[in-house]
């Protein structure tokens, strides 16, 4: 399982990005979940670094999910229209 910052808005997209990507490749399972239950500061960033890699996990043949998409980020991506995208744990 791959752990989301604490906060993850414009500013860090990037490195997060870097970071989960880097983990993927170290995932040797078919499912890949990313924990999101400690993130707590975000903006809309959040939701294009989940689907970027979202994106990279689905490139590898891997099963993407989320556990812990805290609620005003469930909104935000409702909103979007881009929840189904964004599948939970």
């Amino acid at each position: 399982m791959l752990v989301l910052p604490k906060e993850l808005t414009h500013a860090q997209a990037n490195a997060c990005l870097r970071m989960l990507v880097q983990g993927l490749r170290a995932q040797t399972g078919p499912d890949v979940v990313v924990d999101a239950t400690g993130l707590s500061r975000f903006d809309s960033s959040a939701l294009a670094v989940l689907l970027e890699f979202r994106r990279e996990s689905l490139a590898l043949g891997k099963r993407f999910s989320i556990r812990g998409l805290p609620t005003r980020l469930h909104d935000l991506a409702t909103l979007y229209g881009i929840m189904d995208l964004l599948a939970s744990a």
